[in-house]
């Protein structure tokens, strides 16, 4: 169990996550860019840090300024949330290289999921329900 965890997302994703940890007992950090200081999920964690401008590119989507958040703050693990980061391979790859936990998905699930050609032929070779043809094949028997 990790005792820190940044929460690289903003908004309601990041407080249920936070509630979450909080529930576990795991401290939180949260991120922020410069127009969501003083936002719910910043008031809720154990500690927050700015990582950059207004725009998404300048904030939640930079990755060297989560990386230094994560760093600075001593967090072991970056919860991603949904959407902005969450399925960056190159996020999953760099936490890796730094001895912080990413939890989510690994970098080659990202990187074959990030496909849709290559998680159509995942799906298909793992013969998961939602492949057309393998439906067809099972209704025939």
């Amino acid at each position: 169990m990790f005792s820190k965890v940044l929460v690289a997302n903003r908004g309601e994703i990041a407080a249920r996550i936070i509630r979450t940890c909080q529930r576990m007992g795991v401290a939180t950090v949260a991120v922020y860019s410069e127009a969501d200081r003083g936002t719910m999920h910043t008031r809720m964690a154990d500690e927050s840090v700015c990582i950059g401008g207004a725009a998404a590119t300048d904030s939640y989507l930079n990755i060297d300024a989560v990386l230094a958040a994560c760093r600075d703050t001593g967090a072991e693990a970056i919860h991603p949330g949904y959407g902005f980061l969450s399925e960056n391979s190159e996020l999953a790859r760099r936490c890796k290289s730094n001895g912080i936990v990413f939890i989510g998905p690994g970098e080659e699930v990202l990187n074959q999921m990030g496909d849709k050609l290559s998680a159509r032929r995942v799906a298909r070779k793992s013969r998961l329900a939602g492949d057309a043809r393998h439906r067809r094949t099972r209704q025939r028997r």
